[in-house]
């Protein structure tokens, strides 16, 4: 059994998932997804190019640097950073809005320190759960893997997950993310625990 700090009151709520790049957040985030109808996801905004599988306004609002930091100084974002040199990441307060307006819980695939903003500005009406790899060898080889990134930029990730790694106190949760079919069962259980709903479907995973 899943044991939490605290759960939810029948308001909506948000389940902020977090981890180093690499660690499997989105993975199991769009398991969630498929899995519970009563979560909507948080598109995050970002000023960086969209990757080729990438669709605008469905895995990120992508914006130009200037229009980005346009909504940065008119206030639409909850929380922002530059989290490598001149490429900027931001929750929309609109997303939020957007889906609890349509009456869902916010389900949230977001870095670290957005995490921890999101998780001081809701308090107890957001759970936030860090994502933990096996082992730092291993994320790192998962980076390598994906060879989407330049070797500069992969030399940056590396070194901001390496020090993401040492946050994991700083959340509600941690889910070790070592085997993924367990993985997907605990966060289908934290998220039953937290928010009292349960699943559309059963799952083969």
């Amino acid at each position: 059994m899943i044991k939490l700090p605290f759960t939810l009151n029948k308001e909506p709520g948000i389940v902020i998932f977090t981890a180093p790049s690499g660690a499997g957040k989105t993975t199991i985030v769009r398991h969630l997804l498929s899995t519970f109808k009563e979560l909507g996801f948080s598109v995050s905004a970002t000023n960086r190019p969209a990757r080729p599988h990438e669709v605008d306004g469905k895995d990120y609002y992508f914006y130009r640097t200037r229009e980005f930091l346009r909504e940065v100084k008119s206030g639409s974002f909850l929380e922002w950073e530059e989290v490598y040199d001149d490429q900027f990441y931001g929750t929309l307060g609109s997303e939020v809005d957007r889906i609890w307006s349509n009456n869902k819980h916010i389900l949230f695939d977001i870095e670290v320190n957005g995490a921890s903003n999101l998780k001081e500005k809701y308090g107890e009406r957001a759970l936030a759960v860090f994502i933990k790899p096996p082992s730092k060898e291993i994320l790192f080889q998962r980076l390598k893997k994906r060879k989407t990134e330049t070797e500069a930029s992969l030399k940056k990730r590396i070194a901001r997950a390496g020090k993401e790694l040492t946050f994991e106190d700083k959340f509600d949760y941690v889910l070790l993310n070592d085997d993924l079919a367990t993985a997907f069962r605990e966060a289908e259980a934290i998220v039953e625990a937290f928010l009292g709903i349960t699943k559309t479907r059963e799952t083969s995973e």
